[in-house]
């Protein structure tokens, strides 16, 4: 499973990378920004799967 954090968290760092780099793009803006606060949830996604004992916090989130 450790696999699949490291690839939402590489996925995440390429997403915020394209992001910033087509900042001078005026007509794609909304995509732009879409790209960069999708890789940003990646980025906190996938390192909160990493901590230790994120599997409780989610286990309780589910019994809810």
């Amino acid at each position: 499973m450790g696999f699949y954090y490291f690839l939402l968290l590489f996925i995440g760092v390429v997403l915020l990378i394209i992001g910033t780099l087509k900042k001078d793009v005026s007509r794609l803006v909304k995509i732009v920004i879409f790209l960069f606060v999708i890789g940003i949830l990646f980025i906190v996604t996938s390192l909160f799967l990493l901590m230790p004992g994120s599997s409780d916090i989610i286990s309780e989130l589910i019994k809810l």
